[in-house]
């Protein structure tokens, strides 16, 4: 098994991703807008990689975090609110801000239990900082670390009870960025004792089945390599630090935070330590180079996507989603306009 994760490029399979596919039997794939067309379209192409790769419990994963990061959109779903709204709430009345993020996260992963999707990219656990980039902004849970990690684990906890699995992110934190990792490389210069506040939420959800890192420069840990590609933050920061043995994703190797080609920048990344490389852009050289330059999944990579896939029974029922999303409107209408 190939460790990468690699997106499609249409509303159906190419019979060159096909035959790839097939061959290098990736740990999984990602599904963006460009792949979506209606509930019964993504079926289908979810349904045929499950028979490609010959097994039904596969990684699917897709950003559906709510708010501006969202694939799959209305009106042919409903509609999920940013994090900034739940702390909001959390504001005023803390349980049912915590209720409120359950039962909206159970709503959407019933919606990707329909569509066949089996991991979600949420919850954002970084720690929104004052004067930051707005990379992060309204999809965090807010400024102060036990805030966020309570909505987070209630993120967890609502995906769950529908048998989807999330992923926390983005190690060892995002918060602090004054440039979009998209477009250029953030250096955090901050020292390892501000950091601490980064950190904990991540320590708290340490138990989360699947994690992910973000591409930047920390300055207090290693001068060199961002968090991705650095052996250092890796194995010490997100290993040991912040307790975390659940399958580890680097973000989007395409992003231009990162130097050398995709294959490169893929290498680089599991040498120094990450588990699996997300490649988001279907570009069949970057995923025939991937597979060419990465050594087969290893024992204990291929033991935390075992643990992971556990996770995914996808046993949700849609007749819920209903009753959940107006749960979560009559608590929401409590955060004033």
């Amino acid at each position: 098994m190939t460790p990468a994760i690699f997106g499609l490029s249409g509303l159906t399979l190419s019979a060159d991703e096909r035959a790839l596919f097939r061959e290098a039997d990736p740990a999984g794939y990602i599904v963006f807008g460009r792949n979506v067309e209606s509930r019964e379209q993504l079926r289908a192409l979810t349904d045929g990689l499950r028979e490609i790769q010959g097994r039904e419990r596969l990684l699917i994963t897709i950003d559906q975090e709510g708010g501006r990061v969202t694939r799959l959109k209305p009106p042919v779903w409903p509609s999920y609110p940013p994090g900034e709204l739940f702390e909001r709430l959390y504001d005023i009345a803390p349980a049912s801000a915590i209720e409120a993020a359950r039962v909206n996260a159970q709503a959407l992963a019933l919606d990707l239990v329909e569509a066949g999707v089996t991991c979600t990219h949420a919850p954002v656990l970084d720690v929104r900082q004052a004067g930051a980039h707005d990379v992060i902004g309204d999809r965090a849970f807010g400024h102060e670390p036990l805030r966020v990690a309570a909505l987070g684990r209630a993120v967890l906890d609502g995906l769950a009870r529908a048998g989807v699995v999330g992923t926390i992110k983005h190690m060892p934190g995002h918060g602090r960025t004054h440039c979009d990792t998209h477009k250029a490389m953030p250096t955090v210069t901050e020292t390892e004792e501000e950091l601490e506040a980064d950190l904990a939420p991540f320590r708290a959800l340490s138990h989360a089945a699947i994690g992910m890192t973000g591409h930047l420069l920390f300055t207090a840990w290693d001068r060199e390599n961002p968090a991705t590609q650095s052996p250092f933050i890796l194995r010490e920061i997100i290993r040991g630090r912040i307790g975390f043995d659940g399958l580890l994703l680097t973000d989007d190797l395409d992003m231009e935070a990162l130097s050398g080609t995709v294959p490169d920048r893929a290498e680089r990344a599991i040498a120094a330590g990450c588990d699996i490389a997300l490649n988001c852009w279907a570009r069949m050289d970057d995923m025939t180079g991937i597979c060419e330059r990465l050594p087969a999944m290893g024992d204990a990579t291929r033991a935390r996507l075992d643990r992971a896939l556990e996770g995914m029974t996808m046993h949700g029922d849609m007749g819920q989603q209903a009753d959940l999303l107006a749960k979560r409107d009559q608590l929401l209408a409590l955060v004033p306009a």
